[in-house]
């Protein structure tokens, strides 16, 4: 049996663990550089706000309705969602972190939760979440992680007080099929649902219920006769298990990362040079301290620049180069030089840009890269003491407190909006939430 814990509207419900007040409340999160809508409370929803809805497009009706704002705070989601993983550790000896907020939990060969049933058991997640964390969550149970799903789908749909579904046997498989829409299986992407609508299969059930060659054959091959199994109950998708110490389980996604990169918007248009090189240099430190937390090295590196993409001048409006390492490095030093060589090729005079990024990828352990031809052992040793030093100082102080003087020893002039930012409550020592604190209820 698989469990997927998920957490309800987590970006709005961290920001009201801290500050309760907005219980009740409509509020939204926005993206970086406070584009977009990314969050939203059941408040918020009930007012007709999408996913995705441009902020200074729906600002009247925040304004109309009152809606609590927040610019995105990545340092206190990521935090939070650590102290989640790690309570649902507890619960189970197998744990994939599937999202910054999602996370399966593998009960298969459990027995102590035989006595009061998995619904229970379920339950019992959900609240110990609530009372050590203060998030709320909806689980669902089933047999494979396709119907855990599925069940999770649908118990998001009850009152915050009643959010477990369990799929325990084959009547209740066959309900939460019937029950749910084609295009709202995990895997069946935008052009399988309108395939499958073309072809008057609207519902979970109708697909279960045709030939295991018929999805084969127009479901992707063996990807769609793994779903077909699934949607049956046959367990084919297996836990990528994590260690509960491992602080890997932020990563937002997968257990196999597949690259490391920092993107970012500016506030405004920027065709100053050194402005450009603070930026991207500030990207580059950003992934590589992302390949070091999870031990990891890079042999690919990718400098992106992008300009108006609503600019009436035709032709693309983001350029991009990559270049290949001498040997992986997760070296800051190092991917800040080779960035900066590829922004001084990409970049053309004159223009202007508003957004960049870094993008590391071609990754392999740390501990097994090859050394260079006329590379010193000593000095991978060396760069390997700097980098750890590097990072103890930043997690003690606060990120980028030390960083290269390639980006920039002055307050970060390009730096996008954030303009409703909250504290950073948990990992920033002079923004400690402080209980009876007048300046703290203030935030």
């Amino acid at each position: 049996m698989f469990a997927l814990v998920d957490c309800n509207n987590f970006y709005v419900s961290c920001e009201r663990v801290f500050q309760p007040r907005y219980e009740g409340v409509p509020v939204v999160v926005l993206s970086n550089n406070d584009g977009c809508l990314i969050s939203r409370s059941d408040e918020a929803k009930a007012l007709g706000l999408k996913m995705g809805d441009a902020f200074h497009l729906v600002k009247p009706t925040l304004l109309e309705h009152s809606v609590k704002v927040f610019s995105s705070n990545y340092a206190l989601y990521g935090d939070m969602s650590r102290r989640v993983v790690r309570v649902l550790c507890d619960f189970a000896p197998e744990v994939e972190v599937y999202s910054i907020d999602e996370a399966f939990l593998n009960l298969g060969g459990m027995r102590y939760w035989a006595p009061e049933g998995l619904e229970d058991y379920a339950g019992r997640i959900r609240e110990t979440v609530k009372q050590h964390v203060g998030i709320p969550t909806a689980v669902g149970v089933a047999p494979t992680k396709v119907l855990a799903k599925m069940a999770n789908r649908l118990a998001r749909k009850r009152t915050e007080q009643e959010r477990v579904w369990v799929l325990g046997n084959d009547a209740q498989r066959l309900e939460a099929l019937e029950r749910t829409a084609v295009e709202d299986i995990w895997g069946i992407g935008h052009r399988y649902a309108r395939k499958l609508h073309e072809q008057n299969i609207c519902t979970a059930a109708a697909l279960a219920a045709k030939p295991r060659a018929w999805v084969r054959q127009h479901l992707g091959g063996v990807v769609g006769e793994r779903l077909w199994y699934e949607l049956h109950g046959q367990a084919c998708l297996e836990l990528e298990a994590r260690l509960p110490d491992d602080e890997a389980t932020l990563g937002p996604r997968a257990t196999h990362r597949q690259s490391a990169a920092c993107t970012r918007s500016f506030t405004r248009p920027i065709a100053d040079e050194q402005k450009l090189r603070e930026a991207v240099a500030t990207f580059a430190a950003r992934a590589a301290e992302k390949l070091r937390a999870e031990g990891l090295a890079a042999h690919l590196l990718t400098v992106l620049l992008g300009t108006d993409r609503f600019s009436p001048k035709p032709g693309p409006s983001t350029f991009s180069t990559t270049i290949a390492l001498p040997s992986a490095t997760n070296d800051t030093g190092q991917l800040t030089h080779y960035a900066l060589g590829a922004l001084k090729r990409l970049r053309r005079a004159g223009t202007c840009y508003t957004r960049a990024g870094v993008v590391c990828a071609g990754l392999e352990p740390e501990g097994r890269v090859q050394l260079g031809l006329f590379e010193a052992p000593e000095a991978r040793q060396k760069s390997k003491q700097l980098m750890e030093a590097l990072d103890t100082l930043n997690k003690r102080f606060g990120r980028a407190k030390v960083r290269y003087a390639a980006a920039g020893t002055k307050p970060l002039s390009w730096q996008g909006r954030c303009d409703y930012v909250s504290p950073q409550f948990t990992t920033n020592w002079e923004q400690l939430w402080r209980i009876g604190d007048d300046a703290s209820r203030k935030v």
